[in-house]
């Protein structure tokens, strides 16, 4: 009793299997929650050690080199990048794909630990993190008030923050601008020598004075009493009348006497803008495992009740940027295009079946098939992203392929007169063996992605995992569910034109039935005509070849899409100050907003940069934009890219000097997609093949604002001490050093307490004695003896550059290169940076290493080329167990390049890149193309067990076969047309990816039906030959 019986005898099994898929798929629908992709890691730590005070030939040698020699045991390394640069080292440890990244940091961890006691006492401890797109913020906040400014940051500080922090799924918040309450000690140098004290002197007496300490407790037997000292400042007052020293006996000096106490604010190290406009500017960042959507919501629900709060203190939170906007316009939109399709799939059902019983036999498939899926998701944690709906709209027209199949034939058997159950049964078994191909071979196309341990493996694991889950279940339903509804509801086809649709559905009929006996006379000359056809195939084999081989289809891993947004970041020369860049910026800001395709401009001076791969260090010199244009209705269609460029223009030429640098922001966060790592043992052949390089990217179209990441970097005075003279003089290079730091970067150590809050009390000297380069020379130290020395009396002090960061790779002297793209694909101008390098290899002893967008779709392309061979095989083999013949799966597989003339025609037609989902486009047409070759040669197959002639043979399974391969076809086509067609998010990956399944549906349609008929031909036709000379031999024997 096989399957079908079961569930046409007993349909209670079938129901309660489907209703358990059903809930099951309900349950997991419920919990699935949105995301905008399935969260790929990219295998790379990257560790933070923050220096401060130090310049990069410092950092390297007292941090970066002893961290990266601790790392260089770590298991499952590709190579390590270490950047130094001022205050701050950076390593980056690339991992091989496949490494386990959280043991990997552990370990990575562990070795720094070991090496904590050899690094600097200054340092911060080593902050470890992952390069995900999950570690960038997923909104950026604008926060105003009518509170003072001081007031405001430490109220945002000590209150607003800690309640968005406690929400779930927050991560960090990094604040920009605003005003930090300070306390500043402002040294008189010309008093310090009068009283002949050191600066030093002054910051142990205040920060000894300032101070709360524990003395212990009075005890009795009945009661215990802690006793306490309080010390510390509560106003100004307190600072100055701290006694500093007595030179003479009853005469005291006081910090008033030698300083002004002010209460001031911090120095400024970023600004934040919105629309012009001050605040205090948020970029908030998720945890990795928390879905965005719902954070996003949770947080503007706490921004609503913060605001009522305060209502009258005027604050006020400004989303500027939210990502989760475009997430769920995305799902949206491939929502609207599955029910879309789904409707499409049942209007084709409804032409070629003819009746409304037969389509919504068929149409059943769909929603059944897709409950498993979401069943599946649930139980393996996945998320409603834009792969797992990408696929599940993408397979509508496969889903019902199984159940068209069988029901079409069941259908024949219906109208041969036999009883229902009869037919369903007979109309089964006949065609199962042929529904069970198509099913498995669609099925193990997407089996090696599973394994697959490349970057993009995680996106496209849950795609292939919906798909497989998906297209099984629709076998079952097709073995089942489709036989059993027919035995019940099925009726013969007898349609009568009594009214407008029933007449139409007869003139197709008698249509397709007069395009099937047409498709049999071609099929005939065809077989008479082999040379002739084949040559047709080979020319338009050719013709592909041209489009390739001419590049007219780009290449690029994953097209950023136009979202209408994007981020410029201007930087000025590196001695600028952030006043001065504020300034500049403020003007340019004015202008962007005044253009009339702007929006929105968010702007962020001096703060960290919030692009994936920025090193997460701000600089004085640099300010970042990121603007949002208007809808596209607004802007008649401009591309945000001819925006950008036009910008750019404008920008240069009204404010000269700057380097402007941009990149679109899309679905996907990206760094620059062409990054290039020379490396080698010589740094000056290094730095020179560096800027040869850089000097030839510049010059290929597309590539857009090449950067070295060596630089010069910004003047800075050094002090060289004479040691000779310093020790006469009573000194030693700590004790000038401390004195240095205390006179130009201050010591930070007391603290002054007001309401609980406490705030930072700052010692330096006046500011209008640190601003020059005689200022330097002219500084006062009072040695421990009490003798006031000018600086210049023991040490000369030159002006000098130093580099404005240090590169290593894998322990030898590197330079990285890095270069946007615009108005071309990446990986189009990536192949002309191969290309020259060919021609014109680098020096010996220089090794390149690609990295970014270029390394991933290497690695990409690469494994998915795998992909596209092992399936191949599989498919073949797949064959062969089926139909225990090694030469029918062959001529089969002759209909997957025929595919591939259309995928590529359809591909340059559209205007759309050879991308990563135009490559799963191809994995997944192989599949597709796969099942009409099938349903001829099984079919032909069977019609020869029955002892008909070959040629006969084909030209009836090719007639007879030809409705359910026009159906299947048509179906899939239809159903992909809203894909193709889509506009708006995300739009730009699915049109590539749904034109090349309708390219290579329609050729390998045109052309299987002729082709594979053609080879099957030629094959027997051999085989009869050897057999008559097989037995002549053995007639003259």
């Amino acid at each position: 009793m096989n399957i079908t019986e079961i569930s046409i005898k007993r349909p209670s099994l079938i129901i309660v299997l489907f209703s358990v898929f059903t809930l099951l798929g309900f349950i997991g629908y419920k919990n699935l929650s949105y995301e905008l992709m399935p969260d790929f890691n990219q295998p790379v730590v990257v560790i933070k050690t923050v220096y401060p005070g130090a310049e990069p030939n410092e950092v390297e040698t007292s941090v970066s080199r002893k961290i990266e020699d601790a790392l260089s045991n770590l298991e499952g390394v590709d190579y390590l990048v270490t950047k130094s640069l001022p205050n701050a080292s950076i390593i980056i440890a690339n991992l091989k794909y496949g490494t386990d990244l959280d043991k990997t940091m552990q370990d990575a961890q562990r070795y720094i630990d070991n090496i904590r006691k050899d690094l600097p006492q200054d340092i911060l401890s080593p902050v470890m993190s992952k390069v995900s797109p999950n570690d960038l913020p997923i909104m950026s906040i604008s926060a105003t008030s009518h509170l003072s400014a001081t007031a405001f940051y430490q109220r945002m500080k000590d209150d607003y923050l800690p309640q968005i922090q406690q929400i779930k799924g927050v991560a960090e918040i990094i604040i920009l601008g605003g005003e930090e309450r300070e306390i500043q000690v402002k040294l008189n140098q010309d008093k310090l020598k009068f009283y002949k004290i050191s600066m030093l002197q002054v910051v142990e007496a205040i920060n000894r004075s300032g101070l709360d300490l524990p003395a212990g407790k009075l005890q009795t037997e009945k009661e215990n009493n802690p006793v306490r000292l309080t010390g510390k400042f509560n106003s100004l007052d307190n600072i100055k009348n701290v006694q500093v020293a007595m030179p003479i006996p009853g005469s005291p000096v006081y910090v008033k006497d030698i300083a002004d106490v002010v209460d001031g604010i911090k120095e400024t190290t970023s600004i934040s803008r919105y629309n012009g406009k001050n605040g205090i500017g948020l970029l908030l960042k998720k945890q990795g495992d928390a879905n965005a959507v719902d954070v996003s919501k949770a947080v503007r629900e706490k921004f609503q009740a913060i605001e009522k709060q305060n209502i009258g203190s005027g604050v006020e939170f400004v989303i500027a940027d939210d990502s989760t906007d475009n997430t769920i316009a995305a799902v949206n939109s491939v929502v609207f295009d599955l029910l879309l399709a789904v409707i499409l799939v049942s209007l084709v059902m409804l032409l070629f079946l003819r009746n409304f019983r037969n389509s919504l036999i068929v149409v059943v498939a769909i929603p059944t098939s897709l409950v498993t899926a979401f069943a599946v998701m649930w139980l393996l944690g996945y998320t409603l992203n834009l792969m797992t709906l990408l696929a599940m709209s993408l397979i509508i027209g496969i889903l019902v392929d199984d159940a068209v199949v069988v029901l079409e034939n069941i259908q024949k058997h219906l109208d041969k007169g036999k009883d229902k159950r009869t037919a369903a049964m007979d109309g089964r078994m006949e065609i199962g063996f042929a529904a069970l191909s198509i099913t498995l071979v669609d099925v193990v196309v997407f089996l090696p992605i599973l394994f697959l341990q490349v970057f993009v493996a995680d996106m496209l694991k849950q795609f292939s995992i919906v798909v497989v889950t998906s297209t099984l279940t629709s076998l079952l339903v097709g073995f089942t569910l489709t036989p059993w509804l027919v035995s019940r509801i099925g009726q013969k086809e007898d349609l009568m034109p009594t009214n407008f649709f029933n007449r139409f559905l007869l003139w197709f009929e008698h249509q397709l039935e007069k395009f099937t006996n047409w498709y049999g006379r071609q099929l005939a000359w065809v077989l008479s005509h082999k040379l002739f056809f084949t040559s047709i195939v080979l020319v338009l084999f050719a013709m592909t070849l041209g489009i390739m081989k001419q590049g007219i289809i780009g290449k690029e891993l994953i097209s950023t899409g136009d979202q209408g947004k994007f981020r410029m970041a201007l930087e000025f020369d590196k001695s600028t100050s952030i006043q001065q860049n504020n300034l500049v910026a403020q003007k340019i800001e004015a202008y962007i907003i005044q253009q009339p395709e702007v929006a929105t401009v968010f702007s962020n001076i001096g703060g960290p940069s919030t692009g994936i791969g920025s090193l997460g260090v701000g600089a004085a010199n640099k300010t970042e934009f990121t603007i949002l244009l208007k809808s596209k209705a607004d802007l008649k269609n401009v591309p945000t890219e001819t925006f950008m460029k036009k910008l750019r223009d404008n920008l240069k030429e009204k404010f000269p000097g700057i380097n402007y640098s941009m990149a679109a922001l899309g679905l996907i966060p990206r760094s620059a997609p062409i990054e290039i790592t020379l490396s080698g043992s010589n740094i000056n052949l290094v730095m020179q093949s560096g800027n040869e390089l850089k000097n030839i990217i510049e010059k290929i179209p597309g590539a857009d604002n090449v950067r070295l990441s060596v630089e010069e970097g910004s003047p800075e005075y050094k002090i060289i001490p004479d040691k000779d003279k310093m020790q006469r003089l009573g000194l030693t290079t700590a004790y000038v050093g401390l004195n240095l730091r205390t006179a130009f970067t201050g010591n930070d150590d007391a603290t002054l307490t007001e309401n609980g809050i406490e705030y930072p009390v700052r010692i330096w000297i006046n500011e209008f004695k640190r601003q020059n380069f005689e200022h330097v020379q002219q500084l006062f130290i009072v040695n421990p003896s009490g003798l006031p020395l000018e600086l210049s009396q023991f040490a000369t002090v030159e002006k000098d550059r130093s580099p404005s960061l240090l590169e290593r790779k894998d322990r030898q002297p590197a330079i990285t290169l890095t270069a946007d793209a615009l108005g071309r694909p990446s990986g189009t101008v990536a192949d002309e940076v191969v290309a020259y390098l060919k021609e014109n290899p680098l020096p010996n002893g220089i090794q390149m290493t690609w990295g970014s967008d270029i390394k991933r779709q290497n690695d990409s392309f690469g494994a998915l080329g795998s992909v596209l061979l092992i399936s191949f095989l599989l498919i073949y083999l797949i064959m062969v167990a089926l139909y225990d013949n090694f030469i029918y799966p062959f001529v089969v597989l002759f209909s997957i390049p025929l595919a591939a003339i259309g995928a590529f025609f359809a591909l340059n037609l559209s205007m759309s890149n050879l991308s990563l989902f135009a490559l799963l486009g191809l994995i997944m047409l192989m599949g597709l193309v796969v099942k009409n070759a099938i349903l001829i040669v099984d079919f032909t197959n069977q019609l020869k067990a029955e002892g008909k002639h070959f040629k006969e043979a084909l030209i009836i399974a090719g007639k007879g076969r030809l409705r359910p391969i026009l159906m299947t076809t048509l179906s899939m086509v239809v159903g992909m047309l809203p894909i193709a067609m889509a506009t708006g998010t995300a739009a730009e990956w699915k049109n590539g990816l749904a034109w090349v399944i309708i390219g290579g549906l329609l050729s390998s349609l045109i052309l299987t039906v002729f082709f594979v008929p053609m080879i099957y031909f030629l094959v027997d036709s051999l085989k009869e030959k050897n057999q008559r000379s097989f037995n002549r031999e053995e007639v003259q024997q």
